[in-house]
């Protein structure tokens, strides 16, 4: 499929790609950041809301720098190893995503952007020319959503990303740039839930790079992923949990691909720290709890009823596999 036209541009630093952007804006016109392209570029071969301008921030060496608790946006998801240093729960994460090959190529800044995933939008122009269009892939069009019909106010599409989840449970910040300057912000405030949207990135905005807590090492985690296809696809839900070993209070659990934003589930563990931890029945109970707070929508492979039923497993597995008994 022919990819559509538009002009790439390939900044060599953070200021040059925000002076980019701020040009691009002020001629009225629109742009998409790309890292790895993994994600970007099959969208645009399928005319899902393509833009003139596409910003690489390949050649800027912040984007690239890789260190413990420092990770540039532009690292490829296969160096996300212990040789390379990196904590056993990115490792874990990094390793069940898509392939191999696809690891090469795609970046860490990518994945924590993920677009939104759905049946309605994942389509080609003409597939959904023939049945209707869709309230997110065809803006402009006033289009009800297709898996809430009626309504153009909210989209539903999931995000299926694999990072976020381990790295909000393991307390990181990331640092975006802007022509307004930088801001530090926790990552679990990154998301937003409209999956139009999917993030609180401004206009020119980019992320450059995710920030584990000095702490980060002193933690033990899990992460348990439900997919069709062990050595490809997407999550169809996921459980991130960590915790400093014996103490509860520091407990994190954290779910991706089961609503429009990864979520942080603080106000599951902060009841059942209040009750105090029975072993096993807090086990059963904790996990429970997770599954009533989530709400899937039918827009992936899998239903819904059956993602979020199988949640209160894998947060039970994960659990168990950090000794949280």
């Amino acid at each position: 499929m022919l990819m559509p036209p538009f002009t790439l541009h390939h900044p060599g630093s953070v200021q040059e790609a925000i002076s980019i952007a701020s040009n691009i804006i002020a001629d009225g016109e629109t742009f998409d950041w790309v890292a790895g392209g993994t994600d970007v570029l099959p969208n645009y071969k399928w005319r899902i809301n393509p833009k003139p301008h596409v910003i690489s921030l390949a050649n800027i060496p912040e984007a690239k720098q890789l260190s413990p608790y420092d990770i540039g946006c532009m690292t490829p998801l296969s160096q996300l190893t212990e040789v390379n240093g990196m904590h056993p729960l990115i490792v874990e994460a990094a390793g069940k995503i898509a392939s191999s090959l696809i690891r090469k190529s795609a970046t860490v800044g990518g994945n924590l952007c993920l677009d939104t995933r759905c049946f309605w939008y994942n389509q080609s122009e003409d597939w959904r020319r023939s049945i209707d269009w869709c309230h997110k892939a065809d803006c402009g069009t006033g289009a009800d959503c297709r898996v809430i019909p009626n309504q153009n106010t909210l989209c539903v599409a999931t995000y299926q990303g694999d990072l976020a989840p381990n790295f909000m449970a393991l307390g990181a910040t990331i640092t975006l740039i802007s022509p307004e300057g930088e801001r530090v912000i926790p990552l679990h405030d990154f998301y937003q839930l409209d999956g139009m949207k999917k993030n609180i990135l401004k206009q020119g905005e980019f992320l450059l790079k995710v920030t584990l807590p000095s702490d980060a090492f002193e933690l033990t985690g899990s992460y348990q992923k439900l997919r069709v296809r062990e050595s490809w696809d997407f999550p169809e839900a996921g459980i991130a949990i960590a915790w400093k070993k014996g103490d509860y209070k520091s407990l994190k659990i954290a779910s991706t691909a089961l609503e429009s934003i990864p979520k942080l589930h603080r106000e599951q563990v902060d009841s059942i720290n209040a009750e105090g931890w029975s072993k096993k029945e807090s086990i059963i109970e904790l996990a429970a709890m997770v599954r009533k707070s989530v709400k899937p929508v039918n827009n992936t492979s899998l239903p819904p009823n059956y993602r979020r039923s199988v949640v209160r497993v894998l947060t039970k597995r994960a659990l168990k596999n950090i000794g949280c008994e």
